[in-house]
């Protein structure tokens, strides 16, 4: 039997070695990032059975990287973190964690979560990359190029791109979209979604009046075909 690959995300090295000697003693390989984005190209390279990820990160904040690695990685993602508030907890579990234990936590507890998480892995694996026609976008990387030319998106054009490429052909809906990049609060405002949409358009299409990408479905969202 293979044995089960983990990757620890974690900016503490005193941390990423306790979770290695427990990983370690327990058959398993283990891999180590001390922050987001090393931890996001180590994920996307080798494509772990769980990952353990951190919400302190120096570099990026865990829920972005949880919500990026979300956009292809299908497999396990427990949370490791010192925040232990109920709001905490939810928002995660609701980006997408499979479980959430909170430090310190007791060696026999993590096993056991990871274990249980595992079982639900997906037995495909879903690519890392995005392409149509012209247009190439890296999850991993986090990059977008349209033929040669790489382009200079924001952090929530990126976002929202990310979703709609990552969801290719199904129509998601102005709420969807909006919970998901902006949060619960923003469900109802869909004309900033449509201005965000413009200026995305304007920097991926040939021609934005005539989007082949970022297809409008009538008062109901958007699809990327």
């Amino acid at each position: 039997m293979n044995k089960a690959t983990v990757l620890v995300i974690d900016d503490e090295a005193q941390i990423r070695k306790l979770l290695e000697l427990t990983l370690k003693s327990q058959e398993m390989l283990v891999l180590q990032a001390e922050d987001g984005k090393s931890g996001l190209t180590l994920a996307a390279n080798h494509q772990p059975d769980v990952i353990l990820l951190d919400l302190g990160l120096p570099d990026m904040n865990g829920h972005e990287v949880l919500k990026a690695l979300r956009l292809w990685y299908e497999n396990a993602i427990i949370i490791l973190s010192v925040q232990d508030g109920e709001d905490d907890i939810v928002k995660a579990l609701d980006e997408g964690a499979s479980d959430y234990l909170t430090k310190p936590f007791r060696n026999a507890e993590l096993m056991a979560r990871i274990r249980s998480a595992m079982k639900n892995n997906p037995s495909a694996v879903k690519s890392t990359f995005v392409t149509s026609g012209n247009l190439f976008i890296d999850f991993a990387a986090r990059t977008v190029r349209k033929g040669d030319q790489l382009l200079k998106l924001t952090s929530t054009e990126y976002q929202l791109l990310a979703l709609l490429a990552s969801n290719a052909g199904r129509v998601l809906t102005h709420q969807q979209i909006l919970k998901t990049i902006w949060g619960l609060s923003y469900q109802k405002e869909t004309q900033y979604l449509r201005v965000f949409i413009g200026t995305l358009r304007k920097k991926i299409e040939d021609d934005a009046n005539q989007p082949k990408h970022l297809v409008t479905e009538s008062r109901v969202g958007y699809r990327f075909q």
